[in-house]
């Protein structure tokens, strides 16, 4: 344990019935796996306990809770509607002309054709070109390597969302 205060929006979460916590948690990550294992590590101290329970359970994850976590995620450049959250991690690819969305599009579905899952990246504060360089950079990995780096990614993701879930509470 970390802090001598703990900070309000997390003393609220920390305080969150079970059902409302886990609803929470979900709209993080959709891995119920990695969400369970957060729900159990409550109270948290203070913030960086967060992140490093988010850490451990998501290097805690199986192929399959993985799988499920991607599954929560659309693909780059094609945000989920009505859902400010994905418009706001995807901003980069917002203003993008329409050639650097179409050649997205066609990316994505290469790599989803070769992993079975979405491309997959922490997209906050990248621009387009970012996103599609590393794409193209990312479908000539092996199957094995690839999964980490979704891994680190989404790990990544996990840790902005889960500040914006303390911060916003």
């Amino acid at each position: 344990m970390t802090s001598t205060s703990t900070p309000p929006g997390l003393a609220r979460f920390n305080t969150l019935a079970d059902p409302a916590a886990r609803a929470a948690l979900h709209e993080v990550c959709a891995s119920a796996a990695w969400g369970e294992r957060l729900l159990a590590a409550r109270p948290y101290a203070g913030c960086e306990d967060l992140y490093a329970a988010s850490d451990a359970a998501t290097a805690a994850l199986t192929a399959t809770d993985l799988a499920e976590a991607m599954a929560g995620h659309p693909p780059i450049g094609r945000p989920k509607p009505g859902d400010p959250t994905s418009s706001r991690e995807q901003a980069g690819m917002a203003g993008a002309p329409d050639g650097l969305k179409a050649e997205m599009l066609e990316l994505n579905l290469a790599y989803q054709e070769k992993f079975g899952h979405v491309f997959l990246i922490c997209a906050t504060g990248r621009t387009g070109e970012q996103m599609r360089d590393a794409v193209k950079q990312r479908i000539g990995n092996a199957p094995e390597r690839e999964r980490e780096i979704v891994r680190t990614e989404l790990g990544k993701i996990n840790r902005i969302r889960l500040a914006r879930l303390v911060d916003e509470n």
